[in-house]
C-alpha cells in the first residue's frame, strides 16, 4: 500500500525559515532509513503559501483565484512524503519516528490504487490509458 504523509505548516514554515543545519541532518538520516528499508517513494518541502495561489471552483464553470498567503497555518502544507508501507499501522509506526518539531503534525492518508477503481471500471479500459498517461508523464520528465 502506498501512503502520502502530509507535513502541516507552522508559522516559521509560512515565514519561509529555513530549517537549521542539524534539522537537515536529522531529516537526512531518517529518510536514508526509509530508503534502505524500501519505504521511501518521493517527497518534497513546499514553498510557504505566500508564493502560491488557491483555486476555488464555482457554479456554472465559474472559477475564482485568491493569491497567498493564507491565514491559517494549520489547514496548510509544507511538505509531503510517499511511502510504501503493508499497512497503516506499519505507516504510522515508521512516521511516529520522523524529526518533527514539537508541537508539529503529520497526517497520514492511503493513496488509490489502479484495483480500486475496478468496479466503476470493470473493462479496465479507463485504467489502461491512466497508466499509458502516467508512463508518458515519466518519461517526459525522465523518470523511469
Amino acid at each position: 500500500m502506498r501512503f502520502i504523509v502530509f507535513g502541516h505548516a507552522t508559522q516559521d514554515t509560512e515565514a519561509g525559515v529555513m530549517p537549521t543545519a542539524e534539522e537537515l541532518e536529522k531529516m537526512g538520516r531518517f529518510m536514508e532509513e526509509l530508503v534502505k528499508a524500501g519505504v521511501f517513494v518521493a517527497g518534497e518541502g513546499l514553498m510557504p503559501s505566500s508564493k502560491g495561489a488557491r483555486i476555488r471552483f464555482g457554479s456554472a464553470g465559474k472559477t475564482s483565484v485568491t493569491d497567498g498567503p493564507f491565514p491559517e497555518t494549520k489547514e496548510l502544507i509544507a511538505g509531503f512524503s510517499i511511502i510504501q508501507a503493508p499497512s497503516l499501522a506499519e505507516a504510522v509506526a515508521w512516521m511516529r519516528r520522523a524529526p518533527t518539531p514539537e508541537g508539529g503534525s503529520l497526517e497520514i492518508r492511503q493513496l488509490f490504487s489502479d484495483q480500486d477503481f475496478a468496479t466503476v471500471d470493470p473493462s479496465g479500459e479507463l485504467r489502461e490509458r491512466d497508466a499509458k498517461l502516467r508512463e508518458r508523464a515519466n518519461e517526459q520528465h525522465g523518470k523511469s
